[in-house]
């Protein structure tokens, strides 16, 4: 079962270029701001949704990844036009992958920041302790001791959205993807996909061997490393995110 997810929406609705941006787990649209922002003032009209279980959206009793990607891939910018770009921060980034492999006419490109394709059990327990405490426990205050150089703004939206956000669906997600693993969806992609990682040590999903053997297997797939980022990569470090997606852009640009 699908549901319609509500979005929020940047720049001209006229726009030759369109793009598209799936938050990660306990976030929302209103939380991808700066990336919404920027491309904006590049020209693109932008658009970012919630996830269903987020923000203004659905709640519903699964929250598998595959349910996910059913939901954005009903996303579309106008009737049989493809995303000029489709942007995922982590599970965002996993949900994407699984909608453009399902469905090759709905993206044109993919970025994926810091995509949590394929995490352990260990991992899931961590995530799910962190969904916990995000949703119950912190506030501004905690968040800004966590991440003191985010924007106050990232702050006062990423508390929002944890609150905001369903404790069940933050719960069921980790549980619903028991393997999470999109890794043969990733693997069949064919189209431009661009991903930008965070350090292991700061909390990075795609890293080490695996991150390197997917990067090495597609041509297709390129890889920027942002020193002294973690798993928010886009808050962490905006502005060398957007150095970053606008070099992937420009070099995918399709000859006018």
């Amino acid at each position: 079962m699908t549901v319609t997810l509500p979005t929020l929406s940047w720049g001209n609705p006229l726009a030759t270029q369109h793009a598209l941006m799936i938050h990660g787990l306990g976030s929302s649209a209103a939380t991808c701001w700066q990336v919404m922002e920027a491309l904006a003032e590049d020209g693109y009209h932008a658009v970012a949704v919630d996830l269903r279980g987020h923000g203004q959206a659905p709640r519903t009793s699964t929250y598998r990844i595959a349910d996910f990607a059913s939901d954005v891939a009903l996303v579309a910018p106008e009737p049989a036009r493809p995303w000029d770009a489709v942007i995922g921060h982590s599970i965002g980034a996993a949900s994407a992958v699984v909608a453009a492999s399902q469905h090759p006419d709905w993206a044109r490109r993919l970025v994926l920041i810091d995509p949590a394709l394929d995490i352990d059990d260990h991992t899931r327990s961590e995530v799910l302790k962190n969904q916990r405490l995000g949703h119950t426990l912190h506030g501004v205050e905690e968040i800004r001791e966590l991440h003191p150089h985010w924007h106050s703004l990232d702050i006062q939206l990423k508390v929002h959205a944890h609150q905001q956000a369903s404790l069940w669906a933050l719960e069921r997600t980790v549980m619903d993807n028991s393997p999470w693993n999109v890794m043969k969806n990733a693997h069949s992609l064919a189209l431009p996909t661009h991903v930008i990682g965070g350090e292991e040590e700061r909390g990075s999903m795609f890293y080490g061997q695996e991150a390197a053997a997917m990067i090495a297997a597609h041509t297709t797939w390129s890889y920027d490393l942002i020193p002294g980022a973690g798993h928010s990569v886009h808050r962490d470090k905006p502005e060398e995110t957007m150095e970053s997606l606008r070099r992937f852009l420009s070099r995918t640009e399709e000859p006018s």
